[in-house]
């Protein structure tokens, strides 16, 4: 059997949506394949990294960090800094995973920078910081490197991609608390990964997974002035996202009520 893919399930993000989670949820299935962790080079056996950090290492590469044991197995790639592609890149994407199925999860986009800002406290100042962070040159170069409005353009991103990929599936982050259940049972069956096939160990793992809370980042304080600004900044994505998709997001609101 000839692959017809590289990667079966492309996830595109969005970072800080609760790729990883999901990502956990779908290697629970004996049908899917995670490539093996391979760090730096990768993130973990989640995000290969091949059109950011890897693209000269060559297709071959790809496609055998990618390679399953048996050729029947749906693999995956669920790298978040993929969804800023431009059209060149995704166009190789296409012709590398020409059916492949992709995926894009949205968070509420004020949510979504703040975690995006949490983890780059936890990476450049660590977790034992304790200072909220403010607007000064610190809060502006994490706001820089955390790439904000790259990952937080919902409506660019998905019309570049659904160029490509027109049945791109869009799934809301929000829902993944509120109607767990049900909503993993759709993307599962709009997979064709029957839930019914999860025995044993791995049906233990994914009840786990079920079960847990969906991850968090670490809990660092941002200001209320630069909270705000956040909000000015992700407003009109929000706003795309409701007028464009019927999407509504509600947990930026609670943010802005608890500050």
């Amino acid at each position: 059997m000839s692959r017809e893919n590289i990667a079966d399930i492309l996830c595109i993000g969005c970072q800080k949506g609760s790729t990883s989670w999901l990502h956990s949820v779908l290697d629970c299935h004996p049908l899917t394949h995670a490539f093996p962790e391979s760090e730096p080079l990768t993130s973990t056996d989640k995000e290969a990294h091949y059109w950011d950090w890897n693209h000269h290492r060559g297709a071959d590469w790809y496609r055998t960090l990618l390679s399953p044991p048996q050729d029947s197995l749906r693999t995956m790639d669920f790298t978040p800094e993929y969804a800023f592609l431009n059209d060149e890149q995704i166009a190789e994407c296409k012709a590398l995973n020409p059916k492949a199925q992709v995926i894009y999860l949205l968070r509420d986009p004020l949510a979504r920078a703040v975690s995006a800002l949490r983890m780059q406290i936890l990476w450049h100042l660590g977790k034992d910081h304790r200072e909220p962070l403010h607007m000064d040159a610190t809060g502006e170069r994490l706001m820089r490197v955390a790439r904000l409005d790259a990952h937080g353009d919902y409506l660019r991103n998905l019309r570049a991609w659904q160029r490509h990929y027109p049945d791109l599936i869009v799934l809301n982050y929000e829902d993944f608390h509120n109607q767990r259940v049900e909503s993993v049972a759709a993307i599962m069956a709009r997979l064709d990964l029957p839930i019914k096939e999860i025995e044993g160990e791995r049906r233990e793992r994914f009840d786990r997974l079920m079960a847990q809370r969906v991850w968090v980042s670490e809990p660092f304080q941002l200001d209320r002035a630069l909270l705000m600004m956040l909000h000015g900044l992700t407003w009109r994505y929000r706003q795309a996202c409701q007028r464009e998709l019927g999407i509504h997001f509600d947990e930026g609101q609670r943010l802005l009520a608890d500050a």
